[in-house]
């Protein structure tokens, strides 16, 4: 008589529990404004992300000193998190397609919030460092599907404005980190700007488990394509690591040649490697969507525009005396703007302008605003107002510019097209700190209290971004259908 190998009936409803997505209470699901409480619990992850990714730069002196090291060394915290990060974003998506873009995100928030508290007790900076690459993981999970998530909730007429009330989230992290973080840092130490991360983890993940609709329309995926992630992870790492080291890193000229050759060689691999294989990481048909590959350039230099002010501005303004705490002050016009513009656009816009008209009115706006930072005295009193201008137009293009992309994705693609935007708006983030940062050391490091070159030179990188952005809007299909819009769960 056979032996029954199969587990207990208890271990298979517990592996079941796991690897499922639980439907959202009756209640939640009956509710006409279910997809604005999803909508909702989805900006958690949001406003962690861009808090996260501005608090951390916050902590290197508290790091120097516990740990002895260098800034070179301190400035992996960030830059390990971000290489993971990106190299991620993609092979998140493509598992999440497959397997349910809830299950994935409340993952990712669960791997996020342990590899927070993991870093708050770091012994060592290597420990932090290996813990940030944990905690990359698990932001991919998270922001790979953050999009995905909120356009598959979001009824059709009301994703743009859903997609702005996301992007709103992200800047409200982005113009809270620098001054919670340096609360946390000044008051109660370093740790605590991870250990923060921890009850907001825990009540996102109860959230999202009951207001988070379930995959209703996937990808089959009968194999993970390994060699394709290895080849991604190496163009964008050759990529991000050359960007940095051109800026600023202790690399050697040849090194960074190397590095772009690398990034290139991989990428041109693993171009090859998706039209080969047979069950691809990424569909490379949904790069042949105009409304998609145009969209994607106009992420990047939108996120291109919008990071390079962070390191512009105080270089100029500490330059001319002011502290580090009124250039963070300037800076919060920034996000502030798109915040605002990001919420309530729809509210001033015409109701008939479409994606399309979004864009480019929105790529206009801070064209215009980063053109004046050429002639413009480099002051507080005329940098604030560009600031906050230069956000209201990203706040008016980037949840339009997001809508169109998402709406030519199928959505059984979705997570892998959201993954796409958060590469793409990674790769911008990481240029907009690296070009900016090389265009002042060109221009003269901001040494001198007047006027020198270095917002001349910063400034003509931000009007090239932006005039990519304009062409992008321009060129860009005009409206993109979204097939397959399932019904939410």
């Amino acid at each position: 008589m056979g032996t029954d190998t199969r587990p207990h009936p208890s271990l298979r409803r517990g592996l079941a529990l796991l690897t499922s997505e639980r439907a959202r209470p009756e209640a939640v699901r009956a509710r006409p404004d279910s997809w604005w409480l999803a909508v909702a619990a989805v900006c958690f992850g949001a406003f962690m992300g861009q808090l996260d990714a501005s608090i951390v730069t916050l902590t290197y002196g508290g790091l120097r000193t516990d740990f002895h090291a260098s800034l070179a060394a301190v400035e992996w915290v960030s830059l390990a998190y971000l290489l993971a990060l990106v190299a991620l974003l993609v092979p998140a998506g493509r598992l999440a397609d497959a397997h349910g873009r809830k299950l994935l995100y409340l993952y990712g928030f669960a791997v996020f919030t342990l590899a927070s508290a993991a870093c708050g007790f770091a012994p060592s900076l290597a420990a932090l460092v290996a813990f940030r690459v944990v905690q990359a993981a698990g932001a991919a999970m998270m922001q790979a599907n953050s999009v995905a998530l909120v356009t598959t909730s979001a009824p059709r007429e009301r994703m743009r404005g859903a997609l702005g009330v996301q992007a709103a989230a992200q800047a409200l992290g982005l113009a809270l980190g620098p001054t919670v973080g340096g609360a946390l840092v000044s008051t109660l130490g370093w740790r605590w700007v991870f250990w923060v991360n921890v009850p907001v983890g825990v009540v996102a993940l109860v959230g999202g488990h009951y207001l988070l609709p379930r995959t209703r329309a996937r990808t089959q995926v009968t194999r993970f394509d390994w060699p394709g992630l290895l080849l991604l992870a190496t163009a964008t790492t050759g990529t991000l690591m050359g960007v940095s080291a051109a800026s600023g890193l202790p690399v050697p000229g040849w090194g960074v040649a190397a590095l772009f050759v690398v990034a290139a060689v991989a990428g041109w691999a693993f171009v090859r490697r998706q039209r080969q294989a047979a069950a691809p990481l990424l569909d490379l048909a949904l790069l042949r969507v105009r409304a998609v590959a145009y969209g994607l350039v106009g992420a990047l230099s939108g996120y291109l525009v919008l990071f390079g002010p962070l390191v512009l501005v105080p270089v100029v303004l500490t330059a001319r005396g002011a502290s580090e705490l009124t250039a963070g002050l300037v800076l919060t016009a920034l996000p502030a703007g798109f915040a605002l513009a990001a919420t309530g656009g729809d509210r001033v816009l015409p109701r008939g302008l479409s994606d399309r008209g979004r864009c480019l009115a929105g790529a206009g706006v801070f064209t215009a605003a980063m053109a004046a930072l050429l002639v413009v005295p480099p002051g507080i009193g005329e940098l604030v107002p560009l600031l906050a201008v230069t956000g209201l137009g990203l706040g008016m293009f980037t949840p339009a510019n997001n809508a169109l992309i998402m709406g030519a994705i199928p959505a059984r693609s979705s997570g892998t097209g959201g993954g796409l935007v958060n590469m793409t708006r990674g790769l911008g983030t990481a240029l907009g700190v690296a070009l900016v940062t090389l265009a002042v050391q060109m221009g003269g490091g901001g040494a001198a209290a007047g006027r020198d070159g270095s917002q001349e030179a910063a400034a003509v990188v931000l009007v090239a971004a932006s005039v990519v952005a304009v062409g992008a809007a321009w060129f860009g299909a005009g409206e993109g259908a979204r097939p397959e819009k399932p019904l939410p769960e």
